[in-house]
């Protein structure tokens, strides 16, 4: 799930340029080149630590000879006041990195801590809490990366992972004629057979009608419980049920209930609230 390294490299020097980290002008004009020290990067309130080996890159980015030393790792759970790493060397380098480094690991850990509050709030029944595409763009294997510390699932990737015939498709195709049920069939035929066929539907008789034309994944989308629960009674048997849309932390355990196989949820990293951490200075070295 974490790009490979030279797709994570042009992640963070686009970031690290986006900040102009090689003119930094208030350590270029206060601190002293040859200045040492060591920072430790510490969480401010609880959750889960996703993204700090990026954290790491960052820093080795600015600086090959900067020292990052992992206190904690990605998936622990996180108390107030935790130190997650060390950093020694550079303090000019340091500073210069800490605004992008901290950028991604508050973002990571927000994600995979918000994840964590939904996977929480639906155990003990059978549903798994999966994303969406609803990424930064630019960024998406890190939120997805992030979804995965924090319990989740990943949904698609990309256009490329399965087929997903939302509302639009089918208002688009409405001129040809073809009855749904056709337009699952053109589409099996033309794919890889790999591939995962899914029909958004938005009632209980689309959901039966989807069912029947030989959709592999239902997604109910903004459906109330009690219907989401009669799709499933009638739907179960022939395909995987998942529940889309309007789903928070205060209904999802009700959601959970009515027996979809997965519940998507935008809001894990579309709108996740970042992790309060910050680089504390600990010593001066020399």
């Amino acid at each position: 799930m974490i790009p490979d390294p030279g797709e994570l490299d042009a992640i963070i020097d686009r970031a690290l340029a986006e900040d102009a980290v090689g003119s930094d002008a208030t350590s270029l004009a206060l601190i002293p080149p040859t200045l040492q020290a060591t920072v430790s990067i510490v969480t401010k309130q609880p959750g889960i630590l996703a993204g700090l080996h990026i954290a790491d890159a960052v820093f080795k980015r600015v600086n090959p000879d900067l020292q990052f030393v992992y206190r904690l790792q990605d998936g622990d759970r996180l108390t107030a006041e935790q130190t997650l790493a060390t950093v020694s060397g550079s303090i000019a380098s340091i500073l210069s990195g800490e605004r992008t480094a901290l950028n991604f690991l508050q973002r990571m850990s927000g994600i995979a801590t918000l994840t964590d509050l939904y996977v929480s709030a639906v155990d003990g029944t059978n549903a798994s809490i999966v994303d969406t595409r609803k990424t930064v763009p630019g960024l998406r294997r890190l939120d997805k990366y992030s979804v995965h510390i924090g319990g989740g699932r990943n949904h698609r990737m990309n256009l490329s992972d399965g087929v997903l015939i939302k509302d639009n498709h089918i208002a688009a195709l409405r001129s040809t004629g073809n009855t749904l049920e056709q337009l699952i069939n053109e589409a099996r035929a033309t794919v890889s057979h790999t591939l995962k066929i899914e029909v958004e539907v938005e009632s209980v008789e689309g959901a039966i009608s989807a069912a029947s034309a030989g959709a592999d994944i239902v997604m109910l989308d903004n459906m109330n419980p009690d219907d989401m629960r009669s799709a499933v009674a009638h739907i179960s048997d022939q395909c995987i049920v998942e529940a889309s849309g309007g789903v928070t932390l205060a209904n999802v355990a009700e959601v959970a209930s009515s027996g979809v196989d997965f519940i998507s949820i935008g809001a894990l990293t579309h709108s996740p609230m970042a992790l309060d951490i910050s680089l504390d200075y600990e010593t001066k070295i020399t």
